[in-house]
Formats: structure tokens, sequence, C-alpha cells
């Protein structure tokens, strides 16, 4: 370890958990977070701030004033100019720590690219907002053998419980299995921050917990996690640590009936946070420039830069990306997105 690692991880290295053992292996360590929102810029700053030696963010969205409340990495002018947070993330996470090595990749995950954008790395975290891609994830973690640590957050409050796949109890065990009712009703899968808002101090709780769990795994200190499902109500200061049994029937873990990867259960996702609905075009690619242009009579307030474009057609907001993808402001139906989308894009 160079004498400036030490020093900076000075206060990480006197712990005992880790110690200078520990520290080494975290700066040879590397993880991939699956959305940056409120949960994934407290655990990507954390982790960044701890020295992880690498660190890839996946995330499909753009910044906007809203999520300024809660998400931590991001400033007012990374809402003015709509940076993918998965950039905006990179840009100031290098700021905070430049030896690590950090990669923001603007995508979505989806069966199709799960195993090219996990593989390759001994952890996955959860920085999602809604339970379809958790169980992708989920089903992707298993297929590649790889722990996971979920988590999630609304209202006041949160969950998060560290998954290794054949030695723990995985997501569908906890969400579809018949034992865990009571791990299970702690859960509501259809509360979004859209319908009963969101603490900023709920997420953060709930990440550092996860980040915690990540630093485990990552310091060489498995064993030290305790593989169970935590809850907390901010608001009313009540915590749980429920233990979660793994199911042998289960449809992931135990029968490895991975529907979520293979794309047979794939739903329709909402966005959080607004009242939207995310369009997937796969096989396009647009010139956001020369899309610019030939919306300019047709649409206004039609803006772009390096990464997407945004314009309005009253009452909707389009945000299209590079790679065909778009999200639909304004609407909840996924028949009126998919309109506007063949309207002013093609079909």
């Amino acid at each position: 370890m160079k004498a400036e690692d030490r020093e900076k991880y000075s206060r990480q290295i006197l712990f005992a958990g880790i110690g200078e053992e520990g520290q080494e292996k975290l700066l040879a360590a590397s993880a991939v977070l699956v959305g940056c929102g409120a949960l994934g810029t407290v655990a990507a700053s954390m982790l960044a701030r701890a020295g992880i030696g690498r660190l890839r963010i996946i995330d499909r969205d753009y910044v906007e004033l809203s999520n300024l409340q809660r998400q931590t990495l991001f400033d007012e002018n990374d809402a003015r100019e709509a940076l993918p947070k998965a950039i905006a993330a990179e840009r100031h996470l290098r700021e905070i720590n430049g030896g690590v090595q950090l990669e923001g990749v603007v995508a979505d995950l989806t069966p199709r690219n799960a195993a090219e954008i996990l593989g390759g790395f001994p952890l996955i975290l959860d920085g999602t907002d809604n339970f379809e891609t958790r169980r992708l994830m989920n089903d992707a973690a298993i297929s590649l053998g790889t722990p996971w640590v979920y988590a999630a957050a609304v209202g006041s409050y949160g969950v998060t419980m560290t998954i290794r796949p054949t030695e723990t109890a995985c997501l569908a065990c906890l969400l579809e299995g018949s034992d865990g009712e009571a791990a299970k009703a702690q859960i509501d899968n259809e509360a979004t921050c859209d319908t009963v808002g969101v603490l900023g101090t709920a997420a953060s709780v709930v990440a550092s917990l996860a980040a915690t769990e990540a630093l485990k795994i990552l310091s060489g200190k498995p064993g030290d996690s305790h593989g169970r499902l935590l809850s907390c109500d901010v608001w009313t200061g009540k915590f749980q640590s429920i233990r979660v049994p793994r199911n042998p029937a289960c449809r992931a873990c135990g029968r490895r009936e991975l529907s979520y990867l293979a794309g047979e259960a794939q739903a329709h996702i909402t966005m959080c946070g607004r009242d939207s609905v995310q369009i997937h075009e796969r096989g396009r690619r647009l010139d956001l420039a020369q899309l610019s242009q030939r919306l300019a009579a047709a649409a206004s307030d039609v803006r772009n830069n390096d990464f997407l474009l945004r314009f309005r057609v009253a009452p909707y907001e389009l945000t299209v990306f590079a790679d065909g993808r778009a999200i639909i402001k304004g609407t909840k139906d996924p028949a009126v997105a998919r309109s506007l989308y063949a309207r002013y894009l093609g079909a």
C-alpha cells in the first residue's frame, strides 16, 4: 500500500474489522452498482471514499431538480443540464477520490444485456427503484454465482438484505415463497415515492447498511455478513432484523427457473418519482442533433446535450437517449407512451 493510501484510509485501517489487510483487498476490489438515485448515490459515495478499486455505475435516468432532496451526489447544475445520473455521478466521484477507477454507464438493465453489464464483478449492489429490475438482478446474480446486496426505501421506511447464491435465501425466496411471511409483510411492492414520497434520511440509512455489507465482502470478510433482512423506519424509530429461510423449492435459487433473466416475466416499468413510462427500442441509434432540428417545428422547449434530447408536446415531456430509449413524462399508460414515441420518433 502506498503511503498516500495509508494516510487517506488511516481511520478505516484502524477499524479491526478491516485493518491493513482488508484495506489492501478493498483497493484491489471491484463492484457494479445498478441504479444511482437516492440509494445509489449514497452507496457509491461510501464505496468510493472507502477506497474500492473499481466501480461501475449503471443508470438509465437523468438528473432533475426533484432528485436533489435525497440524491446526494448531484447538484443544481446537473439538473439544469439534465445530465444522465451515471455521468454526473462519475464526475463527482472523481473529485472525491481520484484513485478509484470509475465507469458511468447510461443504460437500462435488461435480460438482453444483464450478463454483459454485471459479469466480471464479484459483487452487485442494488440502487434501483422497482421490483421488476430487482427480480432481474436476482436471476442474473444466481446465473453468474455473484453475491448481491438488495436495498429499497420509500416513505420513511427501508430494507436491505445480502444475498449469496447457494448460501442464503434469495429475493425470490423472500417475495415469492410460502416461507418467510413475516419478512414479506415488511415490504409493500406497490408503494413508490410517487405515491407516498421518500425521506432522504431513510434512503441514506439503508444505503449505508448496504454499503457496509459490501465492505465486508470486498475486504475479505464475507462470513461477517449477517444474511438477514434488516428493516428500519427512521420516523418511528423502529428497527427489525429477520432471518429469511432459504426455500428449497424456490423458483430462482432452488429450481433455477430464471424467468426474469430469460425475458419471460419482465413487466412494463413505470419510473419512481414521476408520472412516467419508459419505452425500450432496441437495435436503433438516434442522431440527437439531427432529431433536435427535425422536432423544432413540431415541439416546444427542444434541448439536447451529448447524452440525451428533451422536448415538450403539452401536456407531455419526452426524453430520448441515443440508443432509442425514451422516457415519456405525463402518463402512466403504456399505450399513450407508445403512441407518442411512434408519432415523434418513428415506429
